[in-house]
C-alpha cells in the first residue's frame, strides 16, 4: 500500500498494535541498503506468521549532532538532497508493483532539533508519519514551551513525539540523570505530545559503564500518564528485558546502532576470507607478510569482479541487517 502518512491512519495502527500487544519498532536508515534490508525482513517475517501487511516504521535523523543521517545519505553531504532521496526511495519501495507493497510503512523524522533543523521544520509535515520534536537542549520549561508551540501548529497533521530531557551521547565521562516521573508527567500534560521519550538509562542516554534499561521507572511513568513511552537506545537493551517492554508502557522503540555495528563484522570477516579474490594474490600475500591477515585468508585466488564490487559488499551487509531486524521482529511481533 502507499506510505501511511495520514495522522488518523497512523493512530489506528498504533491502536491495533496495542490490542495485539505489539511494540512498534522504528529502524533508522541512512542508505538504501539498510532501508531494503528492513523492508525485506518485515515482509519475510510477516509471511512466516501469516500477516502480510505488518506495520513498520523507518526513521531518519536530519542534522542531529550525534548522527546526521540525511546528511550521510548522499556524498553531496547536503541534508535536503539526502532527505529527498530517502523519501523517494521509500515511495518507490512501497509502490503498487514493489515486493513490499502490502506492508504498512510509516516514515519517522527522528531527533529533529528546534534550532539546527529550522529549515526542515518549515517543510510540509504531511510528508511524514511522525516526528520527534527535540528541544531537549533547552531548559526544561523552555523545552515545554517550544514543544507545545509545535504541537499546537502540527498535531492535526502528524503524530508527535517529544523529548522531555536532554539526550547525551554514551561516553566514559558524560551522563544525564534518569527522568523523574513528576518531570515526565508535567512535560506530557503541558506539551500535548502523543508520545514521550524519557531517559530510562539506555545507550546514548548514559555513560558506557552504567548502561541499563530501568523498566521499573518506565512502569512508574506509565502509571502517571498511560502507555505512551518511546524507548531510544534500544540497541543496548538485553533481549530478556525487551520481551517486557509492552508491559512497561513502551509503545515504540527506536533502533539504529546495532544495524551498522553488527553488520560491519560480517563484512569484515567475509572480505578477509576472500582477500585474494578482492585484491589479488600479490597484495594478499603482502598483507599476510605484514601480519594484517592470517594463514586462513585466501591469498592465492585470482581477482574476480564478483568480489570487488559494491554489490558484493552491500549484499553481505544487507543479509546481516535482515537477520538483525528479524531477531527484533520475533520479540515484538510474536
Amino acid at each position: 500500500m502507499p506510505l501511511v502518512l495520514e495522522r488518523n491512519h497512523v493512530l489506528d495502527i498504533y491502536a491495533e498494535a496495542a490490542e495485539r500487544k505489539w511494540v512498534l519498532p522504528t529502524f533508522n536508515s541512512e542508505n538504501l541498503t539498510c532501508s531494503e534490508a528492513i523492508l525485506s525482513a518485515v515482509k519475510e517475517y510477516g509471511q512466516s506468521i501469516g500477516i502480510t501487511d505488518l506495520p513498520i516504521i523507518i526513521g531518519i535523523t536530519n542534522k542531529y549532532r550525534q548522527r546526521p543521517q540525511s546528511v550521510y545519505y548522499t556524498h553531496t553531504r547536503q541534508w535536503d538532497v539526502g532527505l529527498r532521496l530517502f523519501l523517494a526511495d521509500l515511495k518507490v519501495l512501497t509502490s503498487y508493483d514493489s515486493p513490499f507493497a502490502n506492508l504498512k510503512v510509516m516514515i519517522h523524522l527522528d531527533h529533529i532539533q528546534w534550532d539546527e533543523d529550522k529549515e526542515l521544520l518549515e517543510w510540509g509535515m504531511q510528508q511524514f508519519s511522525s516526528i520527534m520534536h527535540d528541544a531537549s537542549t533547552l531548559p526544561f520549561d523552555q523545552n515545554i514551551q517550544k514543544t507545545a508551540s509545535f504541537v499546537e501548529k502540527h498535531s492535526n497533521i502528524i503524530l508527535i513525539e517529544g523529548a522531555c530531557d536532554e539526550i547525551s551521547e554514551a561516553t566514559k565521562t558524560v551522563s544525564t540523570d534518569l527522568t523523574k516521573p513528576d518531570m515526565a508527567e508535567k512535560y506530557y500534560r503541558e506539551t500535548g505530545v502523543d508520545i514521550i521519550v524519557a531517559n530510562l538509562g539506555t545507550e546514548h542516554r548514559s555513560t558506557a559503564a552504567t548502561l541499563q534499561y530501568h523498566g521499573e521507572l518506565a512502569r512508574e511513568i506509565t502509571e502517571r500518564i498511560g502507555p505512551c513511552l518511546c524507548l531510544h537506545g534500544t540497541s543496548s537493551v538485553p533481549t530478556p528485558q525487551m520481551t517486557y517492554l509492552f508491559d512497561d508502557g513502551i509503545r515504540k522503540v527506536n533502533i539504529w546502532t546495532t544495524l551498522e555495528r553488527d553488520s560491519s563484522p560480517a563484512l569484515f570477516k567475509e572480505m578477509i576470507k576472500n582477500a585474494a579474490k578482492i585484491v589479488g594474490s600479490e597484495r594478499a600475500k603482502k598483507l599476510l607478510i605484514e601480519e594484517l591477515i592470517g594463514n586462513k585468508a585466501d591469498c592465492n585466488s585470482t581477482p574476480s569482479v564478483n568480489y570487488y564490487t559494491t554489490t558484493y559488499r552491500q549484499q553481505i551487509v544487507f543479509q546481516r541487517m535482515k537477520e538483525i531486524v528479524t531477531e527484533y521482529l520475533r520479540i515484538w511481533y510474536g
